[in-house]
């Protein structure tokens, strides 16, 4: 993951959501950490793992949805004409001097609506990495979530300690303790630990790969954009 890339685009997330809102000079730091906190719960509510009292206990695997749908990140096409209604693929735009989605390519008279393929889990998962970074910005702990591969060898070859369950639990111990802690100059070893644990669920325990999840934060910050654009 290219976290300097990462850390630039949530910096300047941030910086516009505090102009545009009037939140100069206040301290956001207790509303991020509830915020990761929530959205950590999401992340596990779509994981399902927890969930032994069901028998449904893997997240969707992808879904389609016009979110963040952009010509450049579509996936899937649909003709909104009643006479058309057909679902054209990208191959059927290639021909076409300047794609126009107001026209659909089979009918040429419908418009396209867009959509893009997501994982409905990783963009959880995205979701929480926008509050990793604000708290790591916030406090001045960047470079705390340099963590190598090779740290997850460890979870790769034994697995979690408690399953996915125990991680996830020693994970918001470590975010809490990050932000209670009694002793300053240890917060920024527990945020360090939680982080890693938060990569180690997501690499090791769901198979993402740091390509997979760099593009869903970028996916998920343009969302955010388009979001405080139309009024969020």
């Amino acid at each position: 993951m290219n976290l300097k890339k990462m850390f630039e685009m949530q910096k300047e997330l941030d910086d516009r959501i505090i102009q545009e809102k009037g939140l100069e000079g206040q301290d956001l730091l207790p509303n991020t950490y509830v915020a990761l906190i929530t959205e950590l719960g999401e992340f596990a509510n779509e994981g399902r793992w927890f969930k032994h009292w069901s028998n449904k206990q893997e997240s969707k695997r992808k879904v389609f949805t016009t979110a963040g749908a952009t010509p450049e990140n579509a996936t899937h096409f649909r003709c909104e004409s009643d006479d058309c209604g057909e679902f054209p693929t990208i191959e059927d735009f290639k021909n076409l001097f300047e794609p126009s989605y107001d026209e659909c390519p089979i009918c040429e008279a419908g418009s396209v609506t867009i959509y893009r393929e997501v994982h409905p889990l990783l963009e959880e998962y995205a979701d929480c990495i926008h509050f990793f970074l604000s708290i790591a910005i916030k406090k001045g702990w960047k470079e705390e979530l340099n963590i190598p591969e090779e740290a997850f060898e460890e979870f790769k070859e034994e697995g979690f300690d408690g399953g996915l369950s125990g991680a996830f639990l020693e994970m918001q111990w470590h975010l809490l303790n990050s932000r209670l802690f009694e002793k300053e100059d240890f917060k920024n070893l527990h945020f360090r630990s939680a982080w890693g644990l938060f990569l180690a669920i997501g690499i090791v325990g769901f198979g993402f790969t740091p390509e997979q999840i760099e593009q869903a934060y970028i996916d998920k910050n343009a969302v955010n954009h388009k979001r405080q654009q139309e009024g969020y």
